[in-house]
């Protein structure tokens, strides 16, 4: 197929595809999906090897959230039955990271449901992420707290976070139709701070809200010029108790489109598979890392995700390797640079100069099912599988289970 032969050229050398071609990929039929995979394995593979990166996510605060985002869980007026519970202890949070760094997690995602942290909030986190560094070497910290106001991300930086995530989620033009509590600009805001202030920078989307191609593509493009070094892509998860319950949109083959899409428009960054990839790839997870090079282990902030051995074996299975410590995420040039899928003349990920972002659901980054906390969402139990005739439109509520174990309960966590 010459488009995607092309997509491959341009891919290997982080030239733009243009927006046409992006489209073509989500047009592309059922029967040529393995092609697709194939095609934008060939760029994942050139600049990630068969590397695979994990990433472990710790709710510090779970539920009644202030904003009205129609995907989440923990969003004002959700009637989902989720933990709730305040602020973990730096210690108890700290424990909680331990568990997913023993099952080979690379990364720590710590969360927080608000609409923003105040200036004491951004000292209990500070104190979270000594503590971790502390008791963790060669560990990264993501911080995912919501809008962020002016100073706090430099204070996050010197209590040694690494990162922080903050979510585009959909197209600008659709954005207000799904939040109404904060804007689009706002999102970008709060990642430009973060950027500005030396924070890597994580954004990316939810897929499944009922969005069009056109969207799908705005805002992946959007997000390579806003230049983030990594993109956590994920699949709503619809959740009784919220808006968009009733929005079962995806199939395995549309969601492995949209993985090579963004892998085709942002090739040498990390994609990362977020929320949603148990309930809406199911069996064919493992076609899904020949695309992204990260995924999240075990349990998500307020559903339950693949057991954590489940994913090990599946990445052993797949005939891919666990990112160590020790290793370089980016490729030489993006960590070189310092940033951004991007951050240098002529391409990457969104070669424009300086840029922030992306920005993120301004009610904890992303701490809401079916969103994208850093590229966390809602998942399913790794006993339930789904059908082989399970088709979009289908409601699969049975592949939904809410978190009940790890923080904020006295059960052992998923990792």
């Amino acid at each position: 197929m010459d488009l995607l032969n092309t997509l491959v050229d341009k891919g290997l050398r982080r030239e733009l595809p243009t927006r046409e071609e992006a489209l073509a990929v989500l047009a592309t039929s059922d029967d040529d999906v393995m092609d697709v995979v194939a095609a934008a394995g060939k760029v994942r593979r050139h600049w990630f090897g068969r590397r695979v990166k994990l990433n472990y996510l710790v709710n510090l605060k779970s539920g009644l959230c202030p904003e009205d985002c129609s995907y989440c869980s923990q969003r004002l007026g959700s009637t989902a039955g989720i933990l709730k519970y305040t602020w973990l202890k730096p210690d108890e949070a700290s424990q909680a990271a331990a568990a997913g760094l023993a099952g080979g997690a690379k990364r720590v995602c710590l969360v927080a449901s608000g609409r923003g942290p105040t200036d004491r909030d951004v000292d209990r986190v500070s104190d979270t992420i000594k503590a971790i560094k502390e008791q963790n070497e060669g560990v990264e910290v993501c911080a995912c707290l919501g809008l962020l106001s002016d100073g706090q991300a430099e204070r996050l930086r010197e209590a040694g976070a690494d990162a922080y995530n903050h979510n585009l989620n959909t197209s600008e033009s659709t954005y207000g139709e799904i939040t109404t509590t904060h804007t689009y600009a706002d999102r970008v805001d709060t990642v430009t701070k973060a950027h500005a202030a030396g924070l890597s920078a994580c954004s990316g989307l939810i897929a499944g809200m009922g969005e069009t191609d056109e969207d799908l593509v705005d805002v992946v493009y959007s997000l390579r010029e806003l230049d983030p070094d990594s993109v956590p892509v994920n699949f709503l998860i619809p959740v009784e108790g919220t808006p968009l319950a009733k929005e079962w949109n995806l199939t395995p083959q549309r969601c492995l489109r949209i993985l090579a899409m963004v892998r085709f428009v942002c090739p040498d960054v990390e994609v990362r598979i977020a929320g949603g990839r148990e309930v809406h790839l199911r069996t064919m997870q493992p076609l899904a890392l020949h695309l992204a090079n990260s995924i999240f282990l075990g349990d998500y902030l307020t559903t339950e995700g693949q057991a954590g051995k489940a994913d090990l074996e599946m990445i052993a299975d797949a005939g891919f390797e666990v990112e160590g410590a020790e290793q370089v995420t980016l490729p030489e040039h993006r960590a070189a640079a310092g940033g951004g899928c991007g951050s240098h003349e002529g391409g990457g990920c969104g070669s424009r100069e300086a840029s922030g972002c992306g920005a993120h659901e301004g009610s904890g980054c992303g701490s809401h099912e079916g969103g994208g906390v850093c590229g966390s969402v809602p998942a399913a139990t790794a006993a339930s599988a789904a059908p082989a005739t399970a088709s979009a439109g289908e409601a699969r509520t049975d592949l939904v289970a809410v978190r009940r174990r790890g923080a904020g309960t006295d059960l052992a966590p998923n990792a």
